[in-house]
């Protein structure tokens, strides 16, 4: 078992752009036809392995030999400064057990399942909010910021514990509708100033808390854990304001192409309408198929380790390609075909292992709640735009429309 190198004298340069915005790059085919992992260059002059093969993608996610730390010397960051952005800012996203562990309870302990059904009425009210100051101003309209933007900003900030009468509301659904936090469309100062703004509104926000503790999560972050002394006020700050940045760009942008991808299949939006019993079934297909945290899991291997019959040497870059796994032919029977009745169900659009999406519980009922919803109050809505003349952020943290222009 070799290093696969000889297969792939001169690595392709990566990321790589989307053909189609309903489906993973179709390059991914040509690198999964070399084998499950191949060498790739990244911007930054660095390579990197990226692993393309769904069971070996899980299991490069649930290996405790590969790291999520930043700090490593050969952290396969995407732009440049990203990595020095990161060792600075420590986001717990980019940590590993037991640093991680400590952070990751802690949220989790408030994004139970149980939880976060009870905070469906609230995510409902959101959403028919949102649909009735469409309705209200009327046609045309940008749904990506005045709808898909308005509603994951809104329950982001009321997961917190900030409602839209609390001053903070605006400026942080203005800092996170300005600013641009990561991928490969920024820059380091940018990265840095948007986090660095929205830690310091979340650091007022922190500060009333601590000063009048309320009934919400943010009041019991602050009374269980930083008057505890279990993390310090800049830990809570960045965890929250990480927390806050990663709900908010990842559901926007799948709220967005989940609708873009139904509006332009009519035979899909009709099989929804004609039985809405199918709305978790497609949210979760949705979920599969446009993967738009596809590049997330960015690793570092601490150890030699094999990899589909490949040896990846210690200290390598790896990259486990969420849209190229939930794209496998081997798994999924016709993988870019949306089949709301598919039985392959097992998707790793929320990653895997101990770094999984903190917030699925929380994604999934938004995502049922804005797609059914909108669907249904606004049942004649269309695009007014052809998909080629719609631009995408191919390098952004999460792949989706820069606008979609609708009327009804």
């Amino acid at each position: 078992m070799t290093a696969p190198e000889g297969d792939n004298p001169t690595p392709p340069a990566f990321p790589m752009a989307r053909d189609c915005p309903f489906a993973a790059p179709a390059a991914y085919r040509k690198l999964r036809e070399r084998g499950p992992v191949t060498r790739v260059t990244l911007s930054t002059g660095r390579t990197a392995w990226v692993v393309t093969g769904y069971h070996e993608v899980r299991a490069v996610l649930a290996d405790p030999r590969v790291s999520a730390d930043i700090r490593h010397p050969n952290f396969p960051a995407l732009v440049a400064g990203e990595q020095e952005v990161g060792a600075r800012t420590r986001p717990f996203i980019r940590m590993d057990p037991p640093e991680h562990t400590q952070f990751r309870r802690m949220l989790l302990a408030e994004m139970t399942v149980r939880k976060a059904r009870r905070m469906r009425r609230d995510i409902q009210r959101v959403v028919d909010e949102r649909v009735d100051e469409l309705l209200a101003f009327g046609p045309p309209t940008d749904l990506v910021r005045n709808f898909a933007h308005a509603v994951s900003s809104t329950v982001m900030c009321e997961l917190v514990g900030v409602r839209r009468t609390d001053p903070a509301f605006r400026r942080i659904t203005g800092t996170l509708g300005s600013q641009v936090f990561g991928g490969g469309s920024s820059t380091a100062e940018g990265a840095s100033e948007g986090i660095g703004e929205l830690s310091s509104v979340v650091d007022d926000v922190i500060a009333a808390r601590v000063a009048g503790p309320g009934e919400d999560l943010l009041s019991r972050l602050v009374v269980e854990q930083l008057a505890t002394g279990r993390v310090s006020r800049e830990e809570l700050v960045t965890t929250l304001a990480i927390l806050i940045v990663a709900g908010w760009e990842t559901t926007t942008n799948q709220i967005a192409l989940s609708v873009l991808a139904l509006l332009h299949q009519p035979a899909l939006l009709r099989e929804l309408r004609e039985d809405y019993s199918l709305l978790p079934a497609a949210v979760e297909e949705l979920l599969r198929v446009l993967s738009v945290g596809d590049s997330i899991a960015l690793r570092t291997a601490t150890e030699d380790i094999v990899v589909g019959g490949h040896t990846i040497p210690a200290g390598d870059g790896v990259i486990p390609l969420l849209a190229a796994a939930n794209h496998d032919p081997n798994v999924f029977k016709e993988p870019e075909r949306i089949d709301f009745r598919r039985a392959e169900k097992q998707h790793v659009a929320f990653s895997h292992g101990v770094h999984q999406c903190v917030g699925q519980n929380i994604a999934r009922i938004e995502l049922n709640v804005a797609v059914g919803t909108l669907l249904d109050r606004v049942p004649t809505l269309r695009s007014t735009v052809s998909l080629e003349e719609i631009r995408f952020r191919h390098d952004g943290i999460a792949f989706g429309p820069e606008q979609l222009p609708v009327t009804w």
